[in-house]
């Protein structure tokens, strides 16, 4: 008795440990990237935060491109700490200058992994956006609801950004995927529509995908392999979302190396866990 509609992949290969993996999108990004890294892969993961929108981590790119710099003028004050609309709460701090500084590392950190880059990772958690004075921002840092609109972009605001960019960086592999994290603010059918709109935005660009949003939601597709909050997966659920992206990208040889990598890396964190 078949009891799950297991996805069907294919190897496409392209990825080993000479690579340079940019990673950018929502905290699911994290979860594979910092997998990744583990096993020793040389991956970037969201230098400037946790991104959630396509816009939002389209401007980012080309906020790297341009290296731009951040000045204190641009940083807003909230329950004590400084912070930008462009970046995650992580690179917020109680001291201007101290947030300043944080912000402007991790763009140089950005910007020379964009450089590097042979593959750029992409994963769009919503297309749900928040704008502040017209602008598009990446967190509201829990300002007050009324200093923003919301809405939903459409499909074409999302590919027209997007190709230019994946036309500018010929040399670079683009991987799209889309989060498999459920944004249950939005209603479980405004949920649907958003993700929708994503899956429909990268399939109009013709970029590669990968599918880790039907690993879950389709293939796993039981509460079991959730959280406890029901939205975000488990970490049974992310390994086996990290396997099937391994199983995809990886040779041979490749996993064979990834795997005696992981090993070491669990003695070092064994051993650095145990010296303190």
């Amino acid at each position: 008795m078949k009891l799950r509609t297991e996805l069907t992949g294919k190897f496409i290969g392209g990825i080993d440990h000479s690579s340079s993996l940019l990673m950018l999108g929502s905290c699911f990004t994290d979860e594979i990237g910092h997998r990744l890294a583990a096993h020793g892969f040389n991956a970037v993961v969201n230098p400037t935060g946790t991104l959630y929108n396509p816009l939002s981590i389209a401007a980012t790119i080309r906020n790297l491109q341009a290296q731009r710099t951040y000045h204190a003028d641009e940083l807003i004050e909230n329950q004590g700490l400084w912070r930008s609309f462009d970046h995650h709460s992580r690179l917020a701090h109680n001291d201007r200058s101290q947030a300043l500084k944080l912000i402007n590392d991790s763009m140089a950190t950005g910007y020379d992994a964009l450089a590097k880059a042979t593959h750029v990772i992409i994963t769009f958690g919503t297309a749900y956006v928040f704008e502040h004075a017209g602008r598009v921002v990446c967190n509201c840092h829990k300002l007050p609801a009324g200093q923003f609109t919301r809405r939903r972009l459409d499909i074409e605001e999302i590919t027209d950004i997007w190709r230019r960019i994946i036309d500018y960086y010929p040399d670079k592999k683009f991987i799209f995927t889309v989060s498999p994290i459920r944004h249950t603010a939005d209603g479980l059918h405004g949920n649907q529509l958003s993700k929708a709109t994503l899956h429909l935005a990268i399939d109009s660009l013709g970029a590669e995908y990968f599918p880790a949003y039907e690993a879950l939601v389709d293939d796993l597709r039981d509460y079991r392999f959730y959280a406890d909050d029901l939205v975000h997966p488990s970490p049974m659920a992310v390994s086996y979302v990290y396997d099937r992206f391994a199983s995809t990208y990886f040779s041979p040889s490749t996993q064979a190396e990834a795997a005696i990598r992981y090993k070491a890396y669990l003695r070092s964190s064994h051993r650095t866990l145990h010296s303190v």
